[in-house]
């Protein structure tokens, strides 16, 4: 039977009736933008977060380009990213005119590893953005002190992580700020783009973040700074409240399937393939994706031979920030981050959506074993 990469249609039929229910009063009451839906989204994913403030945002990519201009990133100032991540966490800093300063990856967890992190701080460092890639954190207790011990705010990129954990933290509750993405594949999806920005505990920081999503007002045609337009809409915010009540079952969800993945794949040989692991201490791995290395150079054949067998697959990512074009003008080469460049060329993302039956998971499984003992 196929397997897609992803489909949604299951869980959407959980949440349709409430949706459409919310739809007809949302119509009724003509407030479409940051109305009583983005107020209540807010106070729960700050309530499941566990931080002070939350502030609902048109895009995860304009949650964490609004932190930067809070902390009042600009021309110049360097701000140190993992390569290994996908454009937005680049893209913002690069759009504020600062300078993106890649550092290498962990091949086990692909987070950025605080070694690197450390080398790579200048006396121009203004802020250390970790993304916490496919659902696991990056090392924050030791990420944290290398920054607290220089007065370098950190920025959480938590956009593939909402409900992770790590020594006994939640994603947002280590750095100031906070971005998250809720794009429809992610473990908490929109009907389209939207975003969050979590503050840990900084009221400042909080109010002005208000302020820039809605061009720097505060009030009405009194502008302090210039912002954005990051406003989050009524109606993603009524989606993600419907389905925030089973994110913890989708995470459950998610989680069995990887589980079930490293006991019916282990016999592999790890020099061919090798599963992802969880290696956070009291915490725990969301799998927003279940990402597998393809030793040998095999990684397209293998991508084939998935689709022939009709499983869905996705390459999270092909080539890494320091080596695209946009970037070249900051000196990167090929072998300037040797883990994060060999991870791009391994790397191949299976599905675990947590609507997967078993025969589904045995599906993914004889194409996975089939190919390798062809």
């Amino acid at each position: 039977m196929p397997v897609p990469m992803l489909d949604l249609v299951a869980q959407n039929v959980v949440v349709k009736q409430k949706i459409l229910d919310g739809l007809s009063a949302i119509t009724d009451r003509c407030t479409f933008v940051l109305g009583e839906n983005v107020r209540g989204l807010e106070s729960e994913l700050a309530d499941y977060c566990c931080t002070k403030y939350s502030v609902g945002m048109s895009s995860g990519t304009d949650a964490l380009l609004v932190a930067m201009m809070a902390l009042g990133i600009g021309s110049g100032d360097e701000i140190i990213i993992p390569s290994f991540t996908f454009f937005a966490t680049g893209g913002v800093v690069a759009r504020l005119g600062a300078k993106p300063v890649f550092a290498d990856i962990d091949p086990q967890t692909f987070n950025a590893t605080p070694s690197a992190i450390e080398a790579a701080i200048t006396d121009r460092t203004k802020a250390i953005m970790p993304v916490h890639l496919f659902g696991q954190l990056a090392d924050m207790p030791k990420i944290m002190e290398i920054a607290n011990a220089r007065g370098i705010p950190v920025i959480e990129d938590a956009c593939q992580s909402l409900g992770a954990k790590g020594w006994g933290k939640n994603a947002g509750q280590f750095g100031q700020i906070t971005g998250c993405s809720f794009y429809p594949t992610k473990n908490l999806g929109a009907f389209g783009d939207a975003g969050l920005a979590l503050i840990r505990d900084n009221e400042e920081l909080f109010r002005k973040i208000m302020r820039l999503r809605v061009h720097g007002m505060e009030p009405v045609y009194v502008h302090h700074e210039v912002g954005i337009n990051g406003r989050l809409d009524e109606f993603q915010a009524l989606v993600l409240r419907a389905k925030l009540p089973f994110l913890e079952e989708w995470h459950v969800g998610r989680r069995k399937n990887a589980q079930w993945y490293s006991e019916n794949l282990q016999s592999l040989c790890p020099v061919d393939f090798q599963i992802p692991l969880e290696i956070v201490p009291n915490g725990r791995h969301i799998y927003n994706q279940f990402t597998v290395r393809i030793k040998k150079g095999r990684r397209d054949e293998f991508q084939n031979h998935l689709k022939a067998k009709g499983i869905g697959s996705s390459i999270f990512y092909p080539i890494p920030l320091h080596l695209q074009p946009c970037f070249e003008y900051l000196g990167y080469r090929n072998g300037s981050l040797p883990e994060t460049e060999l991870s791009a060329k391994e790397v191949i993302s299976l599905p675990i959506y947590p609507e997967m039956t078993e025969e589904m998971l045995e599906e993914v499984a004889s194409a996975v074993m089939g190919f390798f003992r062809a």
